[in-house]
């Protein structure tokens, strides 16, 4: 076997909690309220979050949010609520807009009211600046003249006052105001130029300022060392907002759910959950991996409940004997079953479109295509899901509840209260995922559930306009 280094490339991307995606989807309720709520946070800090809510029961008489730092003093002061606007099409939806002033970890406090009484869900967000906006063109051009009308227009008014400010009417200038006029026009001007140099230098540097705030996620780096380890190390790039490396919260039981992804036809997935040896180190024993290039995505959440997504390549140069998965460790191969069993997309006839909203249904069937007799919860929740774009700009992962992960989302919402629509009494082999594509373009959908002690993983396509 060559030996265990392998070769590296490091990608980065503007995200939060996922890469690409920045928006948020939980499905929950408040008290007696069950709702789906999508929160889209803004691209700039300071900027707007456009919420909107679809409530299941009809008995709600207004909705009020709020938004707040998820932890900390600031998390026990709320300030004034907002309220929502009901559509007039539609009484069971919601729509409204709420100002988040600051980087970090917050959450938009959701207070139900109606005829079955009140209640509160508070859902996590990511505030986070992506990038910057440039100014209109059209704008700035228009700005620019005026800049240069007001500048020449002071310089004209200053040598004109000198030149004819004490004459007589009718009276012509003299060679020596005229003088005098021109030497004050020049240092006018002169004074006008080093004050726009002087605001230019200002602006560029209040602009490098925020270019700093701009997120930047953790840089995690893997190799392979003796027996099959993958070590991953993860870097600090010093965004402005501080953060750990080692501060992580369990979620699903595990500090890191890292998918492992074969290109470029993400025909083999593995599930895996590398475990934090040291600070800032995370390893994992890697089962059979052939040889080829693979993405990472790594999931982590920080004490503050601020989720991320690092992001890297590794090319495997040769094939490895690995150890076989076991635990919660998946591993899936397109159009393979360990025993036959496999996961149906009930999708909607619909084409599928960017920045909609939406439930994606899955059942588990056996070989004959009856639902599986055995259905068992998989760390805790009917299936997991990833949504992957193609070109690797888009990732997703995403539960029965939503996009939100569950240790932010007990952060927010205080223990011993259910928010969860997701009660029964037996567990059905369905799993229902809300969800929204952020862009056009093709897709792969990576569904796991498991049933029998058996996670079986689905691979499909997905093309949204």
């Amino acid at each position: 076997m060559i030996g265990r280094a392998l070769l590296i490339v490091l990608t980065a991307a503007c995200a939060n909690a996922h890469v690409g995606s920045p928006d948020v989807f939980l499905e929950g309720s408040a008290g007696p309220y069950p709702m789906y709520v999508t929160i889209r946070p803004p691209s700039v800090i300071p900027g707007v979050a456009e919420i909107e809510i679809r409530c299941a029961s009809p008995n709600v008489r207004e909705i009020r949010v709020t938004p707040m730092p998820l932890v900390g003093e600031g998390a026990q002061f709320a300030p004034t609520a907002d309220m929502m606007q009901r559509s007039k099409l539609d009484s069971q939806f919601f729509t409204g807009s709420l100002w988040m002033m600051a980087h970090g970890s917050w959450q938009v406090r959701i207070q139900a009211d109606g005829s079955n009484g009140s209640g509160q869900l508070s859902v996590p967000v990511p505030a986070v600046a992506t990038r910057t906006k440039p100014m209109q063109f059209a704008l700035g051009v228009t700005l620019f003249i005026m800049m240069i009308v007001l500048a020449v227009g002071l310089v004209s008014i200053v040598g004109a006052g000198v030149r004819e400010g004490q004459l007589e009417p009718g009276v012509a200038a003299t060679s020596r105001s005229k003088r005098r006029a021109r030497l004050l026009m020049g240092a006018t001007a002169a004074i006008v130029a080093f004050v726009l140099w002087s605001g230019d230098r200002w602006w560029t540097a209040e602009a490098s300022g925020y270019a700093r705030a701009l997120y930047q996620p953790l840089q995690m780096t893997p190799s392979i060392q003796p027996h099959d380890q993958l070590v991953l190390t993860l870097q600090n790039p010093q965004w402005a907002v501080p953060r750990k490396i080692d501060d992580f919260l369990p979620d699903h039981g595990h500090l890191m759910h890292l998918y492992m992804i074969r290109q470029p036809d993400a025909g083999r997935v593995w599930h895996l959950h590398p475990e934090m040896t040291s600070s800032g180190t995370f390893t994992k024993a890697l089962p059979s991996v052939p040889a080829g290039e693979y993405q990472l995505y790594g999931d982590v959440v920080h004490h503050d409940g601020f989720a991320e997504t690092m992001v890297a390549k590794l090319v495997v140069p040769g094939d490895l004997a690995g150890t076989p998965v076991s635990g919660d460790d998946a591993a899936g191969v397109r159009g393979e079953s360990p025993d036959g069993s496999h996961i149906v997309w009930d999708r909607d006839p619909a084409p599928l479109k960017a920045r909609q909203a939406g439930i994606f249904k899955f059942r588990l069937v056996d070989r004959d295509g009856r639902p599986v007799e055995d259905p068992e919860l998989y760390m805790g929740m009917s299936g997991h899901a990833a949504f992957v774009k193609n070109d690797g700009t888009v990732f997703a992962h995403v539960h029965p509840s939503g996009s939100v992960p569950m240790a932010a989302l007990a952060l927010a919402n205080p223990p011993g209260e259910d928010h969860s629509m997701h009660h029964m009494s037996s567990l059905p082999p369905e799993a229902d995922f809300p969800y929204g594509f952020p862009t056009p373009g093709d897709y792969r959908v990576i569904v796991q559930m498991k049933h029998g002690g058996v996670i079986e993983t689905g691979i499909f396509d997905a093309k949204v306009e």
